[in-house]
């Protein structure tokens, strides 16, 4: 049974308060669930996944804005894994039916300290130990994935973690999709137009913490001479030592960019197939930063 919880609903009966309407198939039974902290205080957006004995993957999601859950399953022993920033995971069995008590179980994920930020000062990204990816629909089908080969920037890591800056300058021409004559297309005037825009550069503006190790990087991305203001959905991972001795912290972002919000506007498709690129973009970022004394 779950650790730390009062409760299951198992019997697929309603119960005030709850969906009186929802018809469930003769077989099926209510798991309910919420998802609480240590001062018993709902966490939203937490996610959960319900798996069979052998590991296979019944039901998943996130719960709602009062922490709760409730998934209808077919009688029998499940594994239940909640998974929320900052918490620490929590992994637990129950048996939904049969002698089952009915109710609603309450899981209190215990708090996690977030990584240590990297210490004040200059650093460097590592081009060797990082990459800037991107992936976009080919023709609305298949995905096309990519990235840049050649990049460059530096971090200014403040005193106060949310004064810092940061400043990466992309090689246009390295962009790389395994397919030359793709990328021959890509850097030539009907797409990204390398020989006028030889850069792609990113300027921060604000670093903001959400919550344990996630924090927003707001700036400005400039990118075939036009510029826009682009959100980092960024996960801090932490810092580490490298071979040599030196520092090194690293961390996860994403953004999703609309390629004609930067008059990328390309639509025409190619006679061998090499077709025209979905309208949004999907770019994702693992890089880990060097400090220079």
């Amino acid at each position: 049974m779950f650790g730390r919880r009062r409760g299951l609903d198992t019997a697929g009966n309603s119960s005030p308060g709850s969906a009186a309407t929802l018809t469930l198939p003769p077989t099926a039974k209510l798991l309910s669930c919420r998802v609480l902290d240590t001062v018993h205080q709902p966490v939203r957006q937490a996610r959960f996944e319900v798996t069979d004995p052998i590991g296979r993957r019944v039901v998943g999601g996130e719960t709602d804005p009062y922490g709760g859950f409730t998934a209808a399953v077919p009688e029998g022993e499940y594994r239940l894994t909640v998974i929320a920033e900052g918490y620490a995971p929590f992994h637990g069995a129950t048996l939904v039916g049969g002698s089952a008590q009915p109710g609603t179980a309450e899981i209190v994920l215990d708090p996690v300290e977030p990584p240590l930020l990297p210490q004040p000062g200059h650093w460097e990204i590592d081009p060797a130990h990082s990459t800037i990816a991107f992936t976009a629909r080919h023709i609305g089908l298949a995905r096309i994935h990519g990235r840049f080969n050649t990049f460059a920037g530096a971090v200014r890591i403040a005193e106060r973690m949310e004064d810092s800056s940061m400043h990466v300058i992309i090689d246009t021409a390295s962009i790389d999709t395994g397919l030359r004559m793709r990328d021959d297309h890509l850097r030539s005037a009907d797409f990204l137009d390398a020989a006028r825009h030889p850069t792609v550069e990113f300027y921060s503006e604000r670093f903001i913490h959400r919550r344990g190790s996630r924090w927003t990087v707001a700036g400005a991305l400039t990118l075939h001479g036009v510029s826009r203001s682009v959100t980092l959905d960024t996960e801090y991972l932490g810092t580490g030592t490298g071979m040599e001795g030196e520092p090194r912290a690293a961390c996860r972002a994403s953004a999703e960019l609309q390629r004609e919000d930067f008059t990328l506007n390309w639509q025409s498709m190619l006679a061998h197939g090499i077709a025209a690129i979905g309208s949004s973009v999907e770019v994702a970022l693992d890089v880990q930063i060097v400090h220079k004394a």
